[in-house]
């Protein structure tokens, strides 16, 4: 008992000492900056513009989006120097960065070649992914540039070259009128040529929402209310709706790139064994803390390489595969052949936000339609803004979630489809060592990504670690109470 008593004790000191580390982190700005020509990396040619809501550049830390001719290619945090022209400080690095440095681990293999090598600290759903530390690290040269990946030309998606299919855009929403307002004015801007929007209401305490729907976007938004809580029960009832041959699922919280429909979508035109595609996710503003930490660790981001996932053709770099679902996107940017998506059940709704089970929808939809046989694919060129959580009690809650729905979502799998086990249990001896291999680099100092820095300036608090722990232990039995808890509401769900 005494030695239980002082590891609370150093566990608590420990989180003092990270909690006060983590409150010493600066704001980092947050841009994009278009290369357009052939001689794009010449600075006048170069057009940089603050992210979603941002005010303009300054001096001081920058987050950049690096385009090429409007396409996504890469990110890079450079530091302006106080006097100087933000554009050609920033264009320069990008320049440098493109010309003389290596491709970051997101950005080295095109398509088709070998696939590259993990991108992810551990193979644990969405936990934060090892990348390079944002803020203080770079404000040391106003010539270094850190880059988290940069694709060669060889691996930068051409354009469409088939129009997207007809679409429909889900947006599950719970008393977040301001932001979600924020979402639709983004979503109606979209370059996609056949496409509607509609929003769920999940299980709403005010009239909020439906009144700005039906008072901002009339016809343009359709508007429905699903009282049953839990991301995954509401993204079932916009399937149940949808006319579109494929259907979207975005969040509340972000801000679509104009072309970030047509990109998603255009893929299951060409490709008509592609189950589901996903997209690049980069932060709207690193402000607080959280914020910036939870970037400086990989955020949402798959990098810049175009990847298809075949369940034919395992990737040989992913034991775990398909069960490291965390490795092919997020909830917040995603897409699924509606047919496809409708034939597996849709979501589970004992899974997701909302529920006891905190997590796991968007991942058990992704492993449900490989199991199927069907593609997937990701599109860094499809992009969406999201505005990360703000405090460090966000964090704490994100951090349990996370591992609460990894686990989650395997138990549903194995209770919705118990064939699965076989092939679980056979993968799973490979993927603890890796997962072993992977979690010694991080403690040594690394963040388990080839070719990253060593130079981490924002650790990932060991708290946040254990609570994750914690999450993946409660993951089972918040699932099975999230089915009860369904049950209650819905007599007869599974």
């Amino acid at each position: 008992m005494a030695g239980t008593g002082r590891a609370r004790r150093r566990a608590r000191w420990e989180t003092r000492r990270e909690v006060a580390g983590f409150l010493g982190i600066g704001p980092v700005q947050v841009a994009e900056l278009d290369l357009d020509g052939d001689d794009a990396g010449e600075a006048e040619e170069a057009v940089l513009r603050p992210g979603p809501g941002s005010p303009p550049v300054t001096s001081g830390a920058v987050f950049l989006l690096v385009r090429r001719a409007g396409r996504p290619v890469g990110t890079l945090v450079g530091q302006v120097p106080g006097g100087a022209h933000p554009t050609r400080v920033l264009a320069g690095l990008a320049r440098e960065l493109q010309g003389g440095e290596p491709p970051g681990p997101q950005g080295q293999e095109p398509q088709d070649r070998e696939p590259p090598r993990p991108q992810d600290g551990e193979p644990q759903d969405r936990e934060p992914q090892g990348g390079e530390p944002l803020g203080p690290s770079v404000s040391r040269s106003a010539a270094r540039a850190v880059a988290r990946a940069v694709a060669p030309p060889a691996s930068r998606s051409a354009a469409p070259s088939a129009a997207p299919p007809s679409t429909s855009v889900v947006v599950a929403t719970r008393e977040r009128a301001d932001r979600l307002a924020r979402a639709l004015d983004s979503l109606l801007a979209q370059d996609h040529p056949d496409f509607d929007v509609v929003v769920v209401d999940n299980a709403p305490l005010t009239g909020e929402t439906r009144e700005l729907v039906e008072r901002k976007y009339g016809e343009r938004v359709r508007y429905v209310c699903e009282p049953v809580p839990g991301l995954a029960v509401a993204h079932n009832r916009g399937l149940a709706l949808v006319r579109g041959q494929v259907v979207a699922f975005t969040d509340d919280d972000v801000v679509a790139d104009p072309r970030w429909l047509s990109e998603l979508t255009a893929p299951f035109a060409a490709d008509p064994r592609l189950g589901c595609a996903t997209g690049l996710i980069l932060p709207a503003r690193l402000r607080t803390p959280a914020q910036v930490l939870l970037e400086s660790h990989g955020g949402f981001a798959k990098g810049f390489t175009p990847r298809t996932y075949d369940p034919e053709r395992p990737p040989a770099d992913e034991p775990l595969f398909p069960f490291t679902a965390g490795r092919f996107g997020s909830g917040a940017n995603m897409a699924f052949r509606t047919a496809v998506l409708r034939a597996v059940g849709g979501f589970d709704p004992a899974t997701g936000a909302g529920t006891h089970a905190r997590g796991g929808d968007d991942l058990y939809g992704f492993v449900r339609v490989l199991a199927q046989g069907w593609r997937l694919h990701y599109t860094p060129s499809a992009l969406v803004w999201h505005h990360h959580r703000e405090t460090w009690r966000d964090l704490e809650a994100q951090a349990f979630g996370y591992g609460a729905g990894l686990t989650a979502y395997l138990t549903a799998l194995l209770v919705n489809r118990p064939a699965l086990l076989p092939a679980l249990l056979v993968r799973l001896p490979g993927g603890l060592v890796y997962a072993r291999g992977l979690t010694a680099v991080r403690e040594a100092g690394g963040d388990g990504s080839p070719g990253a820095h060593d130079d981490r300036t924002h650790p990932w608090p060991r708290r946040l670690s254990r609570l994750q722990r914690r999450g993946m232990l409660y993951g089972p039995a918040g699932y099975l109470r999230a089915r009860r808890a369904l049950r209650t509401v819905r007599p007869g769900a599974r």
